[in-house]
C-alpha cells in the first residue's frame, strides 16, 4: 500500500495511522525507516509469515494527486479539497467529490505562528493578508514592538499553502516575494520559534515551541484553535484533512484501512497525534460577551458536542463528512447511554436579506439533519432555528455560505 501527497499528514500521522491498522490487522512489530529519500518513510511487518509494506512519501498535497492518477498510489492523502480540474481529469477512474473516493480523516487548524515573545495576540484575516503580501512590514503596525516583520510560509507544493492562499490572500493579495519558503510544517515553526521577528503559518500538530494567535473573520469574534472551535470548524482557518481512493476500483487493503482510519480507534490516532478527532465529544463552550442572553438560556442546561453538520449544496443537502459524522454521533449515543430526547439540533444561516427568510433557512437546516437521524433510528429530536445571528465568519460568497451555514449539535447535560 503507497501513501503519496501532504506533508501535513505524511510526516507523523500517517505512518501513525499505517501502523495502527497493521497492529490491528495482528501484525507486530512494525517497523518505521527512512528509504534514503526526504520525507518518505516505509513501515513494514510480517502476517502469518508473509511480509507486509506500506510507503508514505510526503512530499506535498498535489504530488499525491499526481501519484494517484499515475496509478503510483493507492491513496492520496491531502491537506486541500481536490480541485475541479483534478476532479473531471480523473473522473473516468472514480469521482472525487463522491463518498465512495473522498474521505476526511481528522480536522487541522491553520495555525498562526509568532516567537513566544511577541505582544500581538490577535489578528483579522484581512490584517494577515496586507502582512503576508507585503503592506504591512513592521511590527508596530499592528500593536507589536518597532520591528520589521519576517515571514514564513509553505512551498508551492503544499496543501496548507493551498488552504492559506485561499482563505487567507485570496484574489486581493500575493505573497511577498521576501517569504521564505518551506516544504515541511515543523521546520518552519522551529524557525519561526528562533525569530523574534518571525509569522508563519503551520499545521496545528507543528505549532511546537511558537506562539499561536488567535483570529477574526468579518465580525465574527476572534478564535483560537482548540478541541472545539477546530473539530467544530468555527474556527476561521480550520481546515479539513483528505485521504483520496478510486472509489470501488481501489485495492481492497486501502479500503479497509481508510475505513479503519474513520472509525473510532483510527480517531483515537489522530488525537494522538496532535490533530483533532471526529470522534464527538461534549464540551461546555466558553461564551464571549457578544453571545445573545436567549441563546445562553436556550443552552444553559446542554453541552455541545465537538461537531458541526454542514452542507454540500444548496441549503440541505449533507456533505460528506456531516453522513459519516451521524453515524459518530449515533455511537456516542451508545456509548454514553443517551437517547434522542438528549439532543437538540440548532440550524444557521448565512447573511439574508431578512430576518424570516434567514430564520427558515436555519430551521429548515436543523430539520434535514432531524430527518438523517431519523434514518439512523434516532426519532423526533428536538431542533430549532437561529436565523442569521452568531456568524463564525464574514458573511456572503462561497465560504461565508459554507461556514454560517451550519447545524450545531447539543447534548442535554445529565
Amino acid at each position: 500500500m503507497e501513501i503519496h501527497g501532504s506533508n501535513t499528514i505524511g510526516a507523523t500521522l500517517a505512518p501513525m495511522l499505517v501502523e495502527g491498522y497493521f497492529h490491528s490487522m495482528g501484525i507486530s512489530p512494525v517497523s518505521t525507516r527512512s528509504n534514503g529519500k526526504e520525507n518518505e518513510k516505509i513501515l513494514t511487518g510480517k502476517r502469518a509469515g508473509t511480509p507486509i509494506r506500506s510507503l508514505v512519501a510526503a512530499h506535498g498535497s498535489s504530488t499525491g494527486f499526481k501519484a494517484l492518477y499515475a496509478g503510483h498510489a493507492d491513496i492520496w492523502a491531502s491537506s486541500r479539497p481536490a480541485k475541479p480540474a483534478e476532479v473531471e481529469q480523473i473522473a473516468g477512474r472514480a469521482n472525487l467529490n463522491d463518498a465512495d473516493s473522498e474521505h476526511v480523516i481528522a480536522i487541522d487548524g491553520l495555525a498562526i505562528l509568532v516567537h513566544p515573545s511577541n505582544p500581538v495576540n490577535q489578528l483579522s484575516i484581512e490584517t494577515l493578508g496586507k502582512i503576508f503580501s507585503g503592506q504591512i512590514r513592521n511590527w508596530s503596525e499592528v500593536g507589536g514592538t518597532n520591528k520589521a516583520i519576517s515571514l514564513y510560509a509553505r512551498d508551492d507544493r503544499s496543501g496548507t499553502w493551498d488552504t492559506f492562499k485561499s482563505l487567507v490572500l485570496g484574489k486581493q493579495f500575493a505573497l511577498d516575494s521576501s517569504a521564505q519558503r518551506y516544504e515541511s510544517n515543523d521546520q518552519l515553526s522551529d524557525d519561526v520559534s528562533r525569530d523574534p521577528t518571525g509569522i508563519g503559518f503551520a499545521g496545528l500538530a507543528s505549532v511546537r515551541d511558537s506562539k499561536v494567535l488567535a483570529i477574526s473573520d468579518g465580525n465574527a469574534p476572534a478564535l483560537k484553535p482548540d478541541q472545539l472551535t477546530v473539530a467544530s470548524e468555527d474556527y476561521p482557518l480550520a481546515r479539513r484533512l483528505f485521504m483520496y481512493t478510486a472509489g470501488d476500483s481501489a485495492p481492497q487493503q486501502a479500503r479497509d484501512f481508510i475505513e479503519f482510519v474513520l472509525g473510532s480507534e483510527g480517531q483515537a490516532i489522530v488525537s494522538e497525534s496532535g490533530f483533532i478527532s471526529q470522534n464527538p465529544i461534549a464540551v461546555k463552550p466558553d461564551f464571549d460577551t457578544g453571545v445573545p442572553d436567549t441563546f445562553r438560556r436556550l443552552t444553559q442546561n446542554f453541552e455541545r458536542l465537538t461537531v458541526n453538520v454542514r452542507f454540500s449544496e444548496g441549503r440541505t443537502k449533507l456533505d460528506n463528512k456531516a453522513r459519516r459524522d451521524l453515524l459518530r454521533i449515533a455511537d456516542y449515543l451508545k456509548r454514553e447511554k443517551l437517547s434522542a430526547d438528549d439532543l437538540m439540533l440548532i440550524g444557521f444561516a448565512d447573511l439574508q436579506s431578512n430576518e424570516l427568510r434567514a430564520q427558515m433557512i436555519s430551521e429548515l437546516r436543523a430539520l434535514s439533519v432531524r430527518k438523517a437521524l431519523e434514518d439512523l433510528a434516532i426519532n423526533n429530536v428536538a431542533y430549532t432555528g437561529y436565523g442569521h445571528y452568531m456568524p463564525v465568519g464574514s458573511a456572503g460568497g462561497n465560504n461565508g455560505q459554507q461556514r454560517n451555514g451550519r447545524v450545531e449539535i447539543w447534548v442535554q447535560r445529565r
